[in-house]
C-alpha cells in the first residue's frame, strides 16, 4: 500500500503545472566575465551589434587608462580593441545615431575622438572649448552633443557648457549655466530640453552641494532656473521615466558620509519635485548606472551590493536576486538590445577595483 500511495502521488504531481518561482527569483544578476583591466570611472556603451565597449577609467593605483575592450554578450567574452589617443578618467561616451561612439574629455583634456565599430579603431575628430572631467554629455534631437560643467585644470569648477557638432568637429560655447557644477546629472526631456540637477562646486570645507536645477533650452541655447529638489544631492543618478517625469536617485551630502536611499520625481511641466519611493540600500557615485527597462521598471545597479528594481506598477523598490561582490562606486552599466543589462567595474570602499562583469536577466 505505501508503494501504491507514492506511485499515485507521483502521477498526480506530474499532471500539475510547475511551481511558480518565488518573486525574488523573477529577475537575477550573475557574474559572467572578467575585464581584461580592472577599471573604475570608465564608460560602458552598448553598440548596435549588441557588443559593449568599455573604455578608459583608472586602475586600483589611480593610473589613468587609454585602453578599451569589447564585451560580446553572445558568449560573455572580451577582447582588446586598441587604445584611445588619450588617457581618460571622468570622461563621457555618447552613442551617435550612426553607431559610432563619441569619447570626450577626462582630466585636463579637450580632445574628442570617435570609436568606429566597423574598423574597431579610434580617431580624433575635434576639440572641446574647455578641458573638463566629471561633466555630462547629452545627445540632443538635432544630433548635437551638449557638454555641461565638470572640473577644469587646477580644480576649476565649471559653469561653461558647449555644443559639439559631430559633422564638423567644431564646438561652440553656449549658456553658461547658472552655477558651476560637477557630479550633477543631465537628463534629456521629452520637449528636447535638458534638466540639469544637483551637483556641487568647491572642495572640502568650501564644497556646496545643490538642491537647485536648471533647464537648457535647445532653441535659445540658454539655461534658466528650474525647480528645487527636495534634497540637495550630488554623485546621484537621474533618468527620464516613460511618462516624461525624471527620477532622481540617491547620492550624498557635502560630507560624503551620509549616503541617501531616497528618490524624488521631478515634473518638468510644473517645475516641482515630489518624494519618491525609498530604496533598501544607500547609494552614491552612481551617475549613469541606472537603467530604464522596456516595461517601465527602473534597475538601479551600483553603489550597493544588491541591485534594486523600481516596479512601475507598485511604485516600490525590491532587491534583485544575486548581488555584486561589493558596493562598487563609479561602475558602468548599459542595456543590451535583448533587455539584459551589463554592469562592470568600479571600486570598493577599500579603493580596490573590480574586473567583474555582471549580467542582469529577466526570465
Amino acid at each position: 500500500m505505501p508503494f501504491l500511495k507514492l506511485g499515485l502521488l507521483a502521477a498526480l504531481t506530474a499532471l500539475l503545472p510547475p511551481a511558480s518561482p518565488p518573486a525574488t527569483a523573477k529577475d537575477v544578476i550573475v557574474r559572467v566575465a572578467t575585464l581584461l583591466s580592472a577599471r573604475a570611472v570608465h564608460t560602458a556603451t552598448a553598440l548596435p551589434s549588441g557588443q559593449v565597449l568599455f573604455a578608459g577609467g583608472m586602475t586600483t593605483g589611480g593610473a589613468s587608462l587609454a585602453t578599451a575592450e569589447l564585451f560580446d554578450p553572445a558568449d560573455n567574452t572580451l577582447r582588446a580593441v586598441g587604445s584611445m589617443s588619450e588617457q581618460r578618467v571622468g570622461h563621457t561616451a555618447t552613442l551617435l545615431p550612426g553607431g559610432q561612439v563619441l569619447m570626450a574629455g577626462g582630466h585636463d583634456d579637450t580632445s574628442v575622438e570617435l570609436f568606429n565599430p566597423a574598423t574597431m579603431t579610434f580617431r580624433q575628430v575635434g576639440q572641446l572649448r574647455q578641458a573638463r572631467s566629471g561633466h555630462t554629455a547629452t545627445l540632443l534631437p538635432d544630433g548635437l552633443v551638449l557638454f555641461t560643467g565638470g572640473v577644469g585644470p587646477n580644480w576649476t569648477f565649471l559653469r561653461s557648457a558647449e555644443l559639439f557638432d559631430t559633422r564638423t568637429g567644431r564646438s561652440e560655447l553656449v549658456g553658461p549655466m547658472l552655477r558651476p557644477r560637477e557630479s550633477h546629472t543631465a537628463t534629456l526631456l521629452a520637449d528636447g530640453g535638458v534638466l540639469i540637477a544637483g551637483g556641487h562646486s568647491g572642495r572640502r570645507r568650501e564644497m556646496e552641494v545643490y538642491a537647485s536645477t536648471e533647464l537648457f533650452d535647445s532653441r535659445t541655447r540658454r539655461f534658466r532656473a528650474g525647480g528645487k529638489l527636495a534634497t540637495a544631492r550630488h554623485k546621484h543618478d537621474a533618468l527620464r521615466l516613460m511618462d516624461g517625469r525624471v527620477l532622481i536617485i540617491a547620492g550624498a551630502d557635502r560630507t560624503d558620509r551620509n549616503h541617501f536611499n531616497t528618490t524624488e520625481i521631478y515634473n518638468p511641466k510644473t517645475g516641482t519635485s515630489a518624494s519618491g519611493p525609498a530604496m533598501a540600500n544607500q547609494r552614491y557615485k552612481i551617475n549613469g548606472t541606472s537603467i530604464l527597462l522596456s516595461n517601465g521598471d527602473v534597475l538601479v545597479t551600483s553603489g550597493a551590493q544588491a541591485p534594486e528594481i523600481l516596479d512601475a506598477r507598485t511604485h516600490t523598490f525590491r532587491e534583485v536576486a544575486g548581488s555584486l561582490s561589493d558596493a562598487y562606486r563609479f561602475a558602468a552599466a548599459t542595456a543590451l538590445p535583448n533587455g539584459d543589462v551589463v554592469i562592470a567595474g568600479g571600486y570598493s570602499d577599500r579603493n580596490e577595483n573590480t574586473g567583474g562583469i555582471w549580467r542582469f536577466r529577466r526570465p
